[in-house]
């Protein structure tokens, strides 16, 4: 019970790391099927449209349900504890942000037991998506992305409150870590971002619920308007995605190469001009749609110019490490891995940017395997490194670096023979999102190699499964500061104490811990005296407001369909359940706004208790 209620984050980011995980099998077993189906040509064992429900599912599920979570997980874990503060500003809000999340990803998965998942592409371009060419599948996509998106909304809205508001005395913007630097500007994309995938949402789901003509060209609908909305959420979403594993890298490399990260100033800066350029570039996925030669232009020549703070990070990273004392651990081997993976990934990138050569790469499997070389190659192998990273803060035991090693080589190996062909199989010609293909076209020997890498990176995740159990089991025995690490976190026992601060820290400089550690000192100077903790109480309402939409997103994508019994066609027809689910939800809001929670306080004799056993 106590999970189902919780509001503290630290809670609240194991939560993440669990759905996320979850999800992200989901979506692997769904890339494993695929890559079966393509590894000989001609077989027959997901055809036509279970392929392309595979193929939306994977897409959907590892971009919305296992990617964007397993960054909220770290965001939670790990952000206040950067900054010095006892929470996050609104802890009732960050457990409804995951209650929404895991209820809409809940929601688009319950589509495989129910009729069929969507079909129609992770993009979900109209009209494929109009209930002309698609079953109802994609109505679970609509409302359950929908409900996903309100929750990523708050949390990213929450984030942005905390790191301006909550940081300890003395930790300026340019004293915060990187990581916090790349959570914090994420945040800020995610405010502007959703809300341009929200409204095509909703324009969708009127089409195919209400009647809307949105997109109906024969009711005077426009198809490249979807395009536009999807995009200009679309973009900045996958910098939504990188900017954190970004941070994870630069906290990461400076650790392990005993060095203050090389040029910080410029790192900082590079993130907000990516973060800003990051809404300037949608039309590069249109190239093709007949936008005409001006804004192919425009739009290609701000693309490139992308590559230009990407590249300061590469550099400064590179020079982090140079003259440093590295220590080749797990978390710095994915770190490692990461650079010159997402370098590969760029420059494919900069290639598509080319808007006549795009006209050749487009819907090709080198598009494929360009964004599998970023969104793996940069995110995932981020993610994992943060994952070793920040394991013992998390859970307060060590993962073992021997399976570490087995993981990452088989993941390593495997991911580059997975994708590093499909680059030529796309300049051969082989178009992405095809379920089968003829023999001796040259496309027989690559796509075998590919399906093995596939199984190599699946071999790999199982060992990372079994590392997490064998260390599950072990004492929690980490050390407040396994690393030797640089930042505020370190400070603290591992697992962090609910009240994260026995007393808020005083801030003296970029690398904060480091610093004290420098002056000789063991500890961080507190900056006040020791006093009672105020702590939020924890709340079931998040669970139940997010609840209520859920039963009411059934409620509206079965409010025109026939049942066999009268007593559901009343019910789904006059939109009671849709009705009843909004109720349910209104009523929590209602209960939050009246009955005023002043939560409790951990008094000093408590804390001074603690701190002997401790």
């Amino acid at each position: 019970m106590d999970w189902l209620t919780t509001v503290d984050h630290k809670k609240i980011g194991i939560l993440y790391f669990l759905a996320g995980g979850f999800f992200f099998l989901a979506g692997g077993i769904e890339a494993i099927l695929i890559r079966i189906q393509l590894m000989y040509p001609d077989l027959h064992i997901f055809v036509g449209g279970t392929f392309n429900q595979l193929l939306t599912m994977h897409g959907t599920t590892m971009i919305f349900l296992a990617a964007m979570p397993l960054i909220f997980g770290f965001m939670n874990a790990i952000i206040p504890l950067q900054i010095g503060a006892r929470d996050v500003a609104f802890p009732f809000v960050n457990s409804l942000g995951f209650w929404l999340f895991f209820f809409g990803g809940l929601l688009l998965n319950l589509s495989w037991f129910m009729g069929g998942a969507p079909d129609a592409g992770w993009t979900a371009y109209a009209p494929l998506s109009s209930d002309t060419y698609s079953g109802r599948g994609v109505d679970f996509y609509v409302v359950g992305l929908q409900i996903a998106g309100i929750g990523t909304l708050i949390g990213g809205i929450n984030f942005l409150v905390t790191i301006i508001n909550m940081r300890a005395p003395g930790m300026t913007f340019m004293r915060m870590p990187l990581f916090t630097w790349t959570a914090f500007i994420t945040s800020a994309l995610i405010l502007f971002a959703f809300p341009a995938i929200t409204v095509g949402l909703v324009e969708l789901m009127f089409d195919r619920l209400f009647n809307g003509n949105f997109f109906e060209v024969g009711q005077g609908g426009n198809v490249v308007l979807w395009q536009h909305l999807f995009w200009i959420f679309g973009h900045p979403e996958v910098y939504i995605l990188i900017l954190p594993a970004f941070g994870i890298i630069s906290e990461v490399v400076s650790t392990f190469s005993k060095k203050v990260l090389f040029g910080y100033s410029s790192m900082v800066f590079a993130t907000m001009v990516i973060g800003f350029l990051g809404f300037m570039v949608w039309a590069h996925h249109m190239f093709a749609t007949g936008l005409g030669p001006v804004a192919n232009s425009i739009f290609g020549v701000a693309t490139m110019a992308i590559a230009v703070p990407t590249g300061v990070k590469i550099f400064n990273w590179l020079f982090t490490m140079w003259g440093g004392h590295i220590r080749f651990t797990v978390a710095n081997l994915w770190a490692l891995g990461f650079i010159p993976t997402f370098v590969m990934g760029g420059v494919t990138g900069v290639m598509l940017a080319v808007p006549t050569a795009d006209f050749q790469y487009t819907d090709s499997y080198f598009v494929v395997a360009h964004f599998h070389y970023v969104i793996v190659g940069g995110l995932i192998f981020g993610i994992f490194s943060g994952l070793y990273y920040w394991w013992p803060k998390i859970t307060g035991r060590l993962l073992s670096e021997g399976v570490g090693k087995v993981h990452f080589w088989f993941f390593f190996i495997g991911f580059h023979l997975t994708f590093f062909p499909q680059h030529f199989l796309g300049l051969i010609g082989m178009p992405r999102r095809v379920f089968t293909y003829l023999p001796d076209q040259g496309l027989d020997t690559m796509n075998f190699i590919s399906s093995i890498g596939a199984f190599l990176m699946g071999v790999g995740t199982i060992a990372f499964m079994y590392n997490m159990i064998i260390t599950g089991m072990k004492k929690k025995d980490a050390a407040n500061d396994p690393w030797d690490a640089r930042t505020l976190e370190w400070a603290i026992p591992s697992p962090a104490p609910e009240y994260n601060f026995k007393q808020t820290p005083l801030v003296r400089g970029l690398d904060a811990l480091w610093k004290e550690k420098m002056a000789g000192n063991k500890e961080m100077t507190p900056a006040e005296p020791l006093g009672p903790i105020h702590m939020p109480s924890g709340s079931i309402l998040p669970f139940f407001m997010s609840l209520g939409l859920f039963i009411a997103g059934f409620g509206f994508m079965y409010g025109k369909h026939t049942f066999e019994t009268e007593f559901f066609n009343t019910l789904f027809n006059n939109y009671i359940i849709a009705g009843s689910g909004l109720a349910i939800t209104l009523v929590c809001m209602l209960l939050r706004s009246v009955y005023d929670d002043h939560g409790w306080h951990i008094e000093v004799e408590e804390l001074e208790e603690k701190g002997v056993k401790a």
